[in-house]
C-alpha cells in the first residue's frame, strides 16, 4: 500500500468540506476524479472513509480515525522545506563539544552564550575531558570539536585541524599565607620549600612541560607530590595545603578558600588553548560554530 501525500490531502479537503463539489472547487478540480480519487484511496485502505447519499457526506469511523492523523502528516510535510534549509545552514542538528578546565574558566562561557543565542536550535553535548581524551575522541568521530591545549600529535595533525583560541600566562597557585604579602609578582625561589602540584605528563604534555621549565630557569628542581588530571581539584589539593601548582591565568577565577593566586616574577610560559576539529567533518553545525568562534 503506498499513500500519497496527493490522496491525504484530497481526503481533508473533502472531510473539512463535508461536500465532494465545494471540495473540488477548493482543490480546482473537476468532481469526478476527486470521486475517483477517494475511491482508490478508500480501496486502498481496505475501509470507507464517507457515508454518501444525496443529501449529506458524513465521516465513517474509519474516516474520523484517519482525519487528525492526516492532518498531522500533510501538516509535517508543509514544514520539510524548511526543515532540510535549516539542517542545510547549520541552524538545527548537534553539536558534540568537549573542553579542558581553563576553557571553562576563560573563552568557552562567552562562545557558548554566543553561539546559543544565534542557533537557538541546535542542541550542545558538553563534556569536560583533557586534550589528550579529546584527540580520541575527535580521531573517532565521538565528538565535532574540541578546546584543547596544543601541540597535537603527527597523528593527530594528520587529520585534525586546528585553530588558536586564546594565550595566557601561568601563575601561582599557593595555600593562603604562604605567599609574600608585598610583591605582586612571585620568585618562585620564595616558595622552594613547598612541593608541587602538577598536570601529568601524558594528559597535558605541553602545561606540563611549560610548567616545569618555570622551576628550572629559576634552578629548581620541585618536588612532585601530586598529580591530578582535573584543575578543579588541583585548586583543591591546594587549599588543603598539599602544595602549590602553577595554572593558567583563567584558572584564577576558580575561587577556593584557603588558595591565593599570584602573578609570577620575570619572563612566564604562555599556555595555548585552542580549538580542534576532524578535517572531513563537513557538518552545517559545525561550520556554523567555528565561523562563530573565529569572530571571538
Amino acid at each position: 500500500m503506498n499513500l500519497e501525500l496527493r490522496q491525504l490531502r484530497y481526503f481533508l479537503t473533502v472531510a473539512e468540506e463535508l461536500h465532494f463539489g465545494r471540495a473540488a472547487a477548493r482543490l480546482h478540480m473537476t468532481q469526478p476524479p476527486l470521486s475517483q480519487a477517494i475511491a482508490a484511496l478508500e480501496e486502498s485502505l481496505g475501509a470507507p472513509l464517507f457515508l454518501r447519499n444525496r443529501r449529506q457526506v458524513a465521516l465513517t469511523s474509519a474516516g474520523s480515525a484517519l482525519l487528525p492523523e492526516a492532518r498531522r502528516l500533510l501538516e509535517g510535510a508543509a514544514g520539510l522545506p524548511e526543515l532540510v534549509r535549516r539542517a542545510a545552514a547549520g541552524e538545527s542538528g548537534r553539536l558534540a563539544l568537549s573542553f579542558v578546565t581553563p576553557a571553562d574558566y576563560s573563552v568557552l562561557p562567552g562562545l557558548l552564550r554566543d553561539y546559543s543565542t544565534a542557533y537557538p536550535n541546535v542542541q550542545l553535548v558538553l563534556q569536560e575531558a583533557t586534550t589528550d581524551l579529546q584527540i580520541d575522541d575527535l580521531l573517532h568521530e565521538r565528538i565535532d570539536a574540541g578546546l584543547v591545549i596544543p601541540p597535537l600529535s603527527d597523528k593527530a595533525q594528520a587529520q585534525l585541524d586546528y585553530m588558536k583560541v586564546l594565550e595566557e600566562p601561568l601563575v601561582v597557585c599557593a595555600p593562603a599565607g604562604t605567599l609574600p604579602a608585598s610583591k605582586k609578582n612571585v620568585d618562585l625561589k620564595t616558595l622552594r620549600h613547598l612541593p608541587l602540584i602538577i598536570f601529568p605528563r601524558k594528559s597535558a604534555p605541553a602545561l606540563h612541560d611549560a610548567i616545569l621549565s618555570c622551576f628550572r630557569e629559576a634552578g629548581l628542581s620541585p618536588e612532585v607530590k601530586q598529580e591530578a588530571i582535573q584543575m578543579q581539584t588541583i585548586v583543591s589539593l591546594v587549599s588543603a595545603g598539599m602544595g602549590l601548582a602553577l595554572v593558567p591565568q583563567s584558572v584564577s577565577n576558580l575561587m577556593r578558600p584557603g588558595v591565593e593566586y599570584r602573578a609570577l616574577a620575570g619572563a612566564t610560559p604562555q599556555v595555548e588553548l585552542g580549538l580542534a576539529w576532524r578535517r572531513d567533518n563537513t557538518s552545517p553545525v559545525l561550520r556554523g560554530f567555528l565561523e562563530l568562534a573565529r569572530k571571538t
